[in-house]
């Protein structure tokens, strides 16, 4: 999936990471911003990747519960999800994720386009 938007992991540290993906034409939805399914996507992978860096190497998490809040449209050159880990647990990882908007013609600057709450939970690998 994350090939397919052509996001790319920017940034990753205890508990958090960043990943960007180009507002690409195939990504957009009828009005023209990106497709919400773009912000869930990116937002929900880093928000799992923050959670493997709190479990030992080669652990896996999957996602239990995502909830998603739209809050405006994305509309820019990319979008920056950042995830986080809320609580760390062997047996359930609490995350966020906030996504932004970047590179707007009209601001130019970045705008919270959605922020996500969820759950993972660590499998075999």
């Amino acid at each position: 999936m994350m090939q397919t938007l052509g996001a790319t992991l920017e940034d990753i540290g205890p508990g958090r990471t960043r990943i960007a993906a180009p507002i690409a034409p195939h990504v957009l939805q009828q009005q023209g911003f990106a497709h919400a399914a773009v912000s869930f996507a990116i937002g929900d992978s880093a928000a799992g990747y923050a959670a493997l860096t709190t479990l030992p190497e080669g652990a896996e998490v999957v996602t239990v519960e995502m909830k998603i809040h739209l809050l405006s449209p994305a509309v820019g050159e990319r979008l920056v999800a950042q995830g986080r880990v809320l609580r760390p647990g062997r047996r359930i990882v609490t995350v966020a994720a906030d996504v932004f908007a970047e590179g707007a013609t009209h601001s130019g600057g970045r705008k919270h386009v959605a922020t996500l709450l969820g759950t993972m939970v660590p499998v075999d690998a």
